[in-house]
């Protein structure tokens, strides 16, 4: 199957309508070429509305963060974009509700099949971490940043750039002296 008829499919899925109070707008970008891999939680009320990936303030925090500009990081040839949750889940108390669960399991596996082998993924967030490094499931989310080079080249965990990434990084100076430098070395080598 294409990567056009994947994302088509992507585009048109209905799995979880029933528990997404805001519809159905699944929003992801991929193509055979892309060798940086970011996979977050889910879109935001913001990104529900454009439809454009990251086009909120953890965007463009995040493009802080890796170096990319926004011509890079929306261009599906050099950047993948895929959450855990596809769909916008809502609010919930302190922020949006999780990822609905029921997205990775469907349609991951098939997107990573269309990825080159030798990518990086920027793990965005605890739900992006706990899948795909279940060996670390035990450590806190601030552990498995930390302990980053354990990952690399696969794998690079990030915390997630929401507003109150600010407040971790005053508590946690290292990760803005040991792991953005190599962030930014890792994601210019791959776009």
């Amino acid at each position: 199957m294409s990567h056009e008829a994947l994302a088509g499919e992507i585009a048109g899925c209905r799995l979880c309508a029933a528990h997404l109070p805001h519809g159905v707008r699944p929003v992801a970008s991929f193509s055979p070429t892309a060798r940086l891999l970011i996979i977050g939680q889910a879109p935001g009320s913001i990104v529900h509305q454009t439809g454009i990936p990251w086009d909120d303030k953890s965007g463009d925090r995040l493009r802080e963060w890796t170096g990319l500009s926004k011509e890079q990081m929306y261009d599906p040839t050099r950047v993948a974009l895929v959450p855990m949750g596809f769909c916008y889940p809502g609010k919930a108390s302190g922020g949006d509700k999780p990822p609905r669960p029921e997205c990775a399991p469907q349609w991951h596996r098939r997107v990573l099949d269309v990825l080159p082998e030798d990518r990086l993924t920027l793990l965005v967030g605890t739900y992006a971490q706990s899948y795909y490094l279940p060996d670390a499931r035990k450590l806190s989310m601030t552990e498995r940043v930390r302990r980053f080079r354990e990952f690399l080249p696969r794998f690079l965990p990030l915390p997630h750039p929401a507003w109150r990434s600010a407040i971790w990084m005053k508590q946690n100076p290292w990760f803005e002296a040991e792991v953005l430098p190599v962030l930014r070395q890792a994601v210019a080598g791959r776009v």
